[in-house]
């Protein structure tokens, strides 16, 4: 069956035995030299799922997944890839799995059909499957108008959609997504949430890696936070705002060198008070209740903002600093 039809069995029935791990983790370390890349992690991917790992640049992230697409070898620690060893059996889960990396890898002069048929040849189709899944392909990414067209003068969004195609040609049973969206605009970045999204619904398990807040929010069922190799967090997004920070934030943005002189006058007004270059942050279950007490003690911001938490607020907590290095 393709992936691209329903999948009616994704969910098991009550009662169903649970399905074993698609990717299973204990103690994956991945050492360059005496520098640790990936430092004794633990975790587990459902089948169905959209896994995150979220984390600044260098966190260990993409050195993660390429442990995972067999392309990198484990240190120590042990890491089973839909049920196999990835010191054994590597061609065997690259086989099973769809891959698209940090930087698009397409052959600019070929046509954007030509790149699908050229892939599938790698998965021994026959021209005429292969021919048969691009063009279904091509029209699940928005590009079915564009078959014909050289590759080179595409858009940032069309060459990442292509990509996206191209790694699904073999019906992965695992897609792994290292950075899907960085670089792109916004509307090509939803325009790829789109077509993520309907992926997850059809029951593609998904690995991504992201250092963007939203882009983990929109897409993942559950994630990691990594900082400096370790896993620091695990949990679904909402689960993560719940467990790490307050319901609602106060952005508070004082003309400059007020932010200097408070000194103390914001202490108490909420659970904590986060001091940024160009804001300050006060986490509290009712923004708005804080907000009124800076008023009260003749502090005047600028701008008040109350918003819900968000991931952002989640990593500021653990590390103290933006995902975005």
């Amino acid at each position: 069956m393709s992936h691209l039809d329903a999948h009616a069995a994704v969910v098991p029935s009550a009662g169903a035995p649970a399905r074993p791990p698609l990717i299973e983790a204990r103690a994956l370390t991945k050492r360059f030299g005496s520098f640790t890349a990936v430092d004794a992690i633990d975790f587990d991917v459902a089948p169905g799922e959209a896994f995150g790992f979220l984390g600044p640049n260098g966190a260990g992230k993409t050195s993660a997944m390429r442990m995972i697409g067999c392309v990198s070898p484990v240190t120590s620690g042990s890491l089973r890839v839909l049920g196999l060893d990835p010191r054994r059996d590597g061609p065997r889960i690259r086989a099973r799995l769809g891959v698209v990396p940090q930087a698009d890898s397409l052959d600019m002069e070929l046509t954007v059909r030509e790149n699908l048929l050229i892939y599938g040849r790698y998965f021994d189709l026959s021209r005429r499957e292969a021919l048969r899944r691009a063009d279904e392909l091509l029209d699940f990414v928005q590009l079915g108008d564009r078959a014909g067209d050289r590759v080179e003068p595409l858009s940032g969004g069309m060459k990442r959609r292509l990509t996206i195609a191209r790694s699904l040609i073999n019906e992965p049973d695992l897609l792994l997504l290292d950075e899907p969206t960085t670089g792109l605009d916004p509307q090509a970045r939803h325009l790829l949430w789109d077509r993520l999204y309907r992926l997850k619904q059809r029951g593609v398990t998904l690995v991504l890696t992201t250092h963007y807040m939203d882009e983990a929010e929109q897409l993942c069922d559950r994630l990691v936070v990594m900082d400096k190799a370790r896993i620091v967090a695990e949990g679904s997004p909402r689960d993560l705002i719940e467990r790490h920070s307050s319901r609602e934030v106060a952005e508070l943005r004082f003309a400059p060198g007020v932010q200097e002189s408070l000194d103390g006058r914001l202490d108490g007004l909420g659970d904590r008070v986060e001091w940024l270059p160009d804001r300050v942050l006060l986490y509290a279950e009712d923004g708005e209740a804080a907000a009124e007490g800076v008023r009260a003690r003749g502090v005047r911001p600028e701008s008040v903002l109350v918003r819900r938490s968000s991931l952002e607020d989640v990593f500021l907590r653990l590390t103290g600093r933006s995902l975005v290095d």
